[in-house]
């Protein structure tokens, strides 16, 4: 979605909204099995003394497979995003500005980029998930597994010093 800023540009203070769906193609992120709900961007650009401001929320519905113990799960995503928008740049390599293209924005590069970079990048089903156990592979978020723990390797010769006293 290309957002006409020409307006905007030439006054000392205002406000321009926006409201899109962002085209998922592309989009596919570890763990998101599919979108539920479409992905909505809205906010607005507004022009600060010359300082142009891009503040914008994106939303969506995911249906989501836990990294540890690969459950499946609904979750609600929400990112506020913010960037800053220039018709000339001076450093050409300035990640913090996006450039106007004849006066205009693109809003869909600047929120695939808000989302890329504060996407989860593993995605639990809770903070305390306890996963599968390595060996049996049981869900240990629904209590222990009959498996013996391994002792660790390095203290096997310390543990038969001790079992000769």
């Amino acid at each position: 979605m290309e957002l006409d800023l020409r307006e905007l540009i030439a006054q000392d203070a205002g406000r321009v909204g926006f409201d899109f769906e962002l085209d998922t193609d592309g989009l596919d992120f570890e763990g998101v099995l599919s979108y539920t709900t479409p992905v909505t961007v809205r906010g607005a650009v507004e022009n600060h003394a010359g300082l142009l401001t891009v503040s914008a929320v994106i939303e969506a519905g995911l249906y989501c497979q836990c990294a540890r113990c690969l459950k499946e799960f609904p979750r609600h995503l929400r990112i506020e995003a913010a960037a800053y928008l220039a018709e000339e740049l001076e450093d050409e390599d300035n990640g913090d500005y996006y450039l106007l293209n004849d006066g205009k924005a693109d809003m869909e590069e600047i929120a695939r980029d808000a989302l890329i970079l504060n996407f989860e990048q593993r995605i639990l089903c809770s903070e305390d998930c306890k996963g599968l156990c390595p060996k049996c592979g049981k869900d240990l978020n629904e209590g222990p597994c009959e498996c013996r723990e391994e002792p660790d390797p390095r203290m096997l010769t310390l543990g038969q010093l001790l079992e000769k006293e």
